[in-house]
């Protein structure tokens, strides 16, 4: 299933892509959280849950597939090309960090430039949503626990997360419109293997990232029992899991993000994410 949240005519809902162009929208009565519940146990429910007409997809407005109480959890250098583009070895542990949901914007929506930065870098990732809720969860079970996959662009001001005192990771992480996410969430069962996919990040058309999420250093069933030590993953959870080597500011001369520029991040079987970048009103 393709799960889309959107808004129409200034209401907000969900529904299910059922062609390319038509979107089934689900009964308001139905939780966001068990729209996750579902995509992880029963994705076939969902549309039964779907109200009798249809939406054509040109007129709404796509939001992210996330909740506004999902903890959005960032996975750093889980590549190695990555690690060393940016001066780095492969960490011997997962490096973690976080954005807050607010951050996070739709498929078409712009990603703003902030007037107090001028190097924001782009970051494409696979992007894991979580369905149920866990703590301590088993490696060899882990995947179970997976609502679904989408697209996800960890927008970066490289000139807050490092070049401030004390490295500030989370401000130049999570300033407004640094977590475009979509177009849509694909159901797990609709990804038969998240460790082969390949990954692509356009800008104005030119590749500047390319890779297969096979090169992941930690794999996604390591990397939720990993988290599910420290703290309960709940319905709606995200998980940006790293981004390989061809970002802004592993290149020479470093490259950053211009108003005007469009991204377009596109992830075997799930769809193409495209942000206009636009600068501070």
């Amino acid at each position: 299933m393709k799960i889309v949240q959107f808004s129409q005519l200034g209401k907000v809902g969900w529904g299910v892509l059922t062609e390319p162009t038509r979107l089934t929208p689900l009964s308001p009565a139905l939780a966001p959280e068990e729209i996750f519940r579902l995509a992880a146990a029963q994705p076939e429910q969902l549309l039964s849950d779907g109200l009798p007409n249809s939406i054509d997809v040109g007129s709404i407005q796509w939001l992210p597939p996330a909740l506004p109480s999902s903890k959005v959890i960032c996975i750093g250098k889980n590549y190695a090309d990555h690690a060393k583009e940016m001066g780095g070895d492969a960490p011997e542990l997962p490096v973690v960090f976080s954005k807050f949901a607010s951050c996070l914007i739709g498929h078409r929506q712009p990603i703003v430039l902030p007037a107090i930065s001028t190097q924001v870098d782009w970051e494409a990732e696979l992007v894991v949503a979580i369905g149920r809720r866990g703590r301590n969860i088993p490696v060899s079970s882990a995947l179970e626990w997976v609502a679904g996959y989408c697209c996800g662009n960890d927008v970066s001001a490289r000139d807050w997360q490092k070049g401030r005192p004390g490295g500030q990771w989370l401000l130049g992480k999570t300033f407004d419109t640094f977590g475009p996410l979509g177009p849509f969430l694909v159901s797990r069962d609709e990804v038969p293997d998240p460790h082969q996919l390949q990954i692509e990040l356009r800008l104005n058309g030119e590749v500047m990232q390319r890779a297969s999420t096979g090169l992941l250093i930690y794999r996604i069933d390591y990397l939720i029992a990993h988290l599910s030590q420290f703290i309960t993953l709940e319905p709606g959870d995200l998980i940006f899991t790293g981004t390989p080597a061809g970002v802004g500011a592993g290149r020479t001369p470093p490259r950053f993000l211009q108003a005007g520029e469009e991204i377009e991040i596109e992830i075997s079987g799930l769809g193409k994410l495209k942000n206009r970048v636009v600068a501070a009103e």
